[in-house]
């Protein structure tokens, strides 16, 4: 038997953890996983797991945090003079994404499906969700040339953010239980219509650039 070294949780290590963990709790289930088990999978202590993780549950948050993040940077991206529509079909060719980046979604998606059967999994999720709304607040403020802290800009990416994370679920439980799996078009497009629903502020379409 070879001698495993243990190593601390910095930097790719946490979301070495969360993909181990998220992985265990689709296989095994949350309260069939132990921490023990999470922290076999992913190489380091026991003691070092319960350094940085508060539960065996938050060992899933920097997927979930990683996955707002990676929109974030693509939000940031965003021209000024295209459609949500055009910049989702931009975006999410999956031609152009990496393979850690499209299984770091696919065990999100399996995830999101469990949220009624694991409750445990929801405040993690949630957690994201907040990331979301708070990135989606910078973008439109942005593109609006207003203030991420004003109360408009506030009140619409709460909505917004809420309507992303119901296409999130439909599409998850649908795709994972009744295999019911849309094309990449066909969920760009029901994200952008949701996008567009829920929007409280005319961020959705192309707008005029900034003139200094």
């Amino acid at each position: 038997m070879g001698i495993r070294v243990s190593r601390t949780v910095r930097g790719d290590a946490h979301i070495d953890v969360a993909r181990s963990a998220a992985r265990l709790f689709l296989e095994k289930g949350v309260a069939g996983t132990s921490g023990d088990e999470i922290a076999e999978a992913a190489g380091i202590s026991k003691r070092t797991l319960w350094r940085y993780f508060r539960s065996k549950e938050s060992c899933i948050e920097p997927l979930f945090a990683l996955t707002s993040q990676r929109f974030a940077a693509k939000l940031r991206n965003w021209p000024l003079d295209i459609s949500v529509e055009r910049f989702l079909e931009i975006t999410y060719d999956f031609s152009k994404i990496e393979a850690e980046e499209i299984e770091d979604g696919r065990l999100v998606v399996h995830l999101i499906a469990r949220l009624e059967e694991e409750p445990a999994l929801l405040e993690p999720f949630f957690m994201a969700t907040r990331m979301t709304e708070t990135l989606l607040a910078e973008v439109i403020a942005s593109r609006l040339q207003m203030s991420p802290t004003d109360f408009e800009v506030r009140l619409c990416a709460a909505t917004v953010a809420a309507g992303m994370r119901v296409i999130d679920e439909t599409v998850s439980r649908a795709a994972v239980k009744y295999g019911q799996i849309p094309t990449v078009a066909e969920t760009n497009d029901r994200l952008a219509q949701a996008i567009r629903r829920a929007s409280t502020l005319p961020f959705c379409d192309p707008v005029k650039p900034r003139h200094s």
